[in-house]
């Protein structure tokens, strides 16, 4: 569920691993740069426009777009919260490297964008002159942890399916793993050398990760107790279970003793550890064995690991090969269950240490530090730098270890030490460890306990004549635009079909796509290598530093380079995330532009279970702003001016901003005022601090967010105004959109930000302007239903609880927004452009 980050060294830095000495330089003139700017705001007190009156008095920055310090505004910090707005760009994701340093050696056209992605850094530094009554940003890193505690009361619902449930507990154990290998590794770095600062919430460094551990403490015991005490219960129940060895039947146990020895007990190697042996490497995420043994001729006890292998199921299927047996007698249930593979090598471990006697075992699991650092202004080569980075990342600093609750003390302690951790970076839990092998048992085919199934539709204007052929996709954009829903709106038959027509059509001279993440065997790849070598123009912006998908995506860039697509990376010091496709076709009455901007990944697998969405058009505006901003991405051109597109890190921020401003002016002039949002996460300060001043004025602001949020709502006299919901269920909601009242004439954009710092300064994010009627409409409904009062939500308050509101005053539950869509979706209408 969830994000990329930009890489600042061509090695992993630790405490134990000091920085080169050109990266201290670069370090030491980033700092004077950041100094000097701060003072020369706080000396900056010539006459200015007067700042907005904001809720109880107090002056927010006017204008937070200013990008140099003769323009910046008069807005302060307060003695009371110096580092603030510091901590905004100071955090893992957050530190943008000093561009500067290497300004002699870059062409001024990059030099140029990238000095706009540092403006717009700059304004996060400015704030209000008084302090209002309350912080006003919640914490972004308790934030998120409250977002994984509302996937735990999904799997805690009973009124879902249960192996949905089941699905939810490991969804719950992957996210978790991915905030410590990042976010609490990237926190717990900055503290070891130093460059931790305070938060944006007020918290300091060592106090937020104290607080993280704490919480994540109590929810891995929570996830545990719901696993063991309901969920596996449950399943039991329904003939599903996960069994230990000794639970097994003879018969059972005979097919898993040939299992081990056929397939497993080739593939383990276990490590011993004396004077001869030190104690291995234990990589990130692997569960493993911790064995004491004993010499029975020396008497002498001795400590050994074995792994368990990760290519093998997590858990074993007991009947997997005895369909015959799948069916207890008197029970028209199917029977399954389930093995975990640790306790088949538990059993076995006289085999792997023969003639020496096995006193205990034990389960245990390291989580490390995993995120990727590339100096990109000092590497040649960023595929090769890539390359080599990824080699390093198995390697990072520890920042937890689960352990089996039952461990005893001595045990415990070698691997403390071993493993370089502090005692609150131990989790103690039940046995089994690494829930996240429940997803083979959420996979099972028993359709009475999943979601019902769903087949995504292809919309009215792709479809309105039924032929054996498909609908020819350039007929029907031209016709009118598209806007598409997934997963309610089939990505193979729209946006694949669009692409894959594109490198089947002859008249296609050209096609421009991003691809940030895409699936094994991508059919996106495929129409990319087809159209190359039909002789099109073809060219792939690939962002190969997409987190986790960093091999898959270098192999796909490789792949597209041998079939002579133009491969570029995108502009260097900043992530390509816009989602993106553009196709040039030669028609009879001249070239035409064919676009579609999106907001999720171009992922046939993923575009089942995430929601988003997309607009396919020809609309010459559309088409001139996706052409330019693909020269932008392959060639140099900083000065790049848009019609329908917002734009990061250059137009983005200040364009929503504006915006914002003139819903102020529209409520403030007595017209129709209001600001609806959609999004995973928001974080950004300049524009949280945006919407708290359009509620001080008395505009309406409703927020829906899945993830991260650090805006306060309903505080009198800073957010009165604002309402923060958060929508979970079987689909990820993931769409992004902007809607504005507009004084009667509303204004819709979709895209690929989020209000995180990265997405709007150290990112290419594109956002699109909706201009016909009937989609703006479309969008706005979406938005009110899942705003309504009987549509079942978590509800934010201003100190960062959230209470799900799912069942009415009666019991009853309330209206699921995705299961509404997918009974009342309107069909899709046919007409002209307008």
């Amino acid at each position: 569920m969830t994000e990329a980050v930009a890489r600042s060294a061509t090695t992993k830095k630790t405490a134990a691993t000091p920085e080169k000495p050109d990266t201290d330089r670069r370090s030491a003139r980033k700092a004077t740069k950041t100094a000097k700017t701060v003072k020369a705001v706080k000396t900056a007190r010539t006459a200015k426009k007067p700042a907005r009156s904001g809720p109880g008095g107090s002056r927010f920055a006017a204008d937070p777009s200013a990008s140099t310090v003769g323009d910046l505004p008069e807005a302060l910090l307060t003695p009371e919260e110096p580092a603030a707005p510091v901590a905004a760009v100071a955090s893992k994701e957050d530190v943008t490297p000093d561009r500067n340093s290497s300004a002699d050696t870059r062409s001024d056209a990059v030099s140029s964008l990238v000095a706009a992605a540092e403006d717009a850094q700059l304004t996060a530094l400015f704030r209000e002159v008084e302090q209002p009554p309350v912080r006003r940003f919640l914490d972004r890193e308790l934030s998120w942890l409250a977002f994984n505690e509302r996937v735990l009361e999904l799997a805690r619902d009973a009124d879902l399916p249960l192996l949905e449930r089941a699905r939810f507990l490991a969804i719950f154990a992957s996210n978790l793993d991915e905030f410590f290998m990042v976010r609490v590794a990237g926190l717990k770095r900055r503290i070891a050398t130093g460059l931790a600062v305070r938060a944006a919430s007020g918290l300091e460094p060592r106090d937020l990760l104290g607080r993280i551990r704490s919480r994540a403490h109590e929810l891995q015991a929570e996830h545990a107790k719901l696993f063991s005490a309901d969920i596996a219960p449950a399943l039991a129940e329904a003939n599903i279970t996960i069994a230990r060895w000794d639970q097994l039947a003879e018969d059972e146990q005979g097919r898993l003793h040939r299992f081990f020895r056929e397939q497993v007990f080739p593939v383990l190697t276990p490590l011993a550890v004396d004077p001869a042996h030190p104690f291995p490497y234990i990589s990130g995420l692997s569960l493993n064995l911790a064995v004491v043994l004993r010499n029975p001729v020396t008497e002498k006890e001795m400590f050994a690991r074995v792994k368990v292998p990760q290519l093998l199921p997590r858990l074993v299927n007991v009947d997997a090969d005895d369909e015959a047996n799948n069916v207890d007698e008197g029970d028209d249930l199917p029977r399954a269950r389930f093995v975990p593979l640790e306790d088949i090598i538990a059993t076995h471990l006289d085999q792997l240490f023969p003639g020496m006697e096995v006193l205990e075992h034990h389960t245990f699991r390291v989580t490390r530090q995993e995120d990727l650092e590339v100096e990109e202004d000092d590497v040649e080569n960023l595929l090769k730098a890539l390359e080599k980075e990824l080699l390093r990342r198995r390697f990072g600093p520890p920042v937890r270890l689960e352990v089996a609750e039952d461990i005893g003390p001595h045990m415990r302690e070698l691997l403390v030490r071993e493993m370089g951790v502090s005692e609150s970076e131990v989790f103690p839990l039940p046995e089994p460890l690494d829930l996240r092998g429940l997803n083979l048992v959420a996979d099972l085919d028993r359709p009475e306990m999943h979601y019902p199934k769903y087949v995504a539709a292809t919309p009215r204007q792709l479809s309105e004549v039924e032929r054996s052929k498909p609908t020819n996709v350039f007929d029907a954009i031209k016709r009118r635009d598209i806007l598409l829903h997934h997963p309610y709106d089939s990505f193979s038959t729209t946006v694949q079909a669009f692409l894959e027509q594109a490198a089947d059509d002859p008249q296609v001279l050209a096609i421009k796509q991003t691809l940030y993440r895409t699936s094994g065997n991508s059919p996106i790849v495929d129409a990319l290598i087809d159209a190359a070598e039909a002789g099109k123009q073809v060219l792939a912006v690939v962002e190969i530093k997409a987190r986790f998908d960093e091999e898959a995506n270098i192999a796909w860039a490789r792949k597209l380079e041998r079939a002579g697509v133009h491969v570029v990376y995108g502009i260097v010091g900043l992530k390509t995330h816009a989602k993106l496709s553009l196709v040039v076709r030669q028609e009879a009455d001249g070239l035409h532009r064919y676009c579609h901007v999106g907001t999720g990944n171009y992922n046939p697998k993923t575009a089942r279970l995430y929601e988003d969405l997309g607009l396919l058009t020809c609309d010459p505006q559309v088409g001139e702003d996706l052409s330019r901003l693909f020269n932008q991405l392959s060639g140099y051109a900083p000065k790049t001016a848009y019609r329908r597109l917002l734009v990061a890190p250059r137009s983005l921020r200040t364009g929503l901003v504006d915006r914002i401003e003139r819903e102020i002016a529209n409520h403030e002039a007595g017209r129709p005022a209001g600001v609806k949002i959609k999004i995973n996460s928001i974080v950004d300060e300049v524009i949280i601090d945006a919407l708290y001043r359009a509620s001080g004025a008395g505009v309406k602001v409703d927020v829906i967010v899945r993830g991260i949020c650090a805006i306060r709502p309903g505080v009198p006299g800073l957010s009165e105004n604002i309402r923060v919901r958060s929508i979970l269920g079987r689909f990820l909601e993931h769409s992004r959109v902007f809607w504005f009242a507009g004084g009667g004439e509303p204004v819709v954009y979709i895209g690929s930000a989020d209000m995180m710092h990265r997405n709007l300064d150290r990112r290419v994010e594109a956002m699109l302007r909706l201009r016909d009627p009937r989609d703006v409409a479309e969008l706005e409904e979406l938005l009110n239903v899942s705003m309504d009062a009987d549509t079942a939500s978590w509800h934010l308050d201003g100190e960062g609880a959230w209470t799900r509101h799912h069942h009415d005053a009666d019991g009853q539950p309330l209206r699921d927004l995705q299961s509404y869509i997918i009974a009342s979706r309107p069909p899709k209408r046919s007409g002209r452009r307008r």
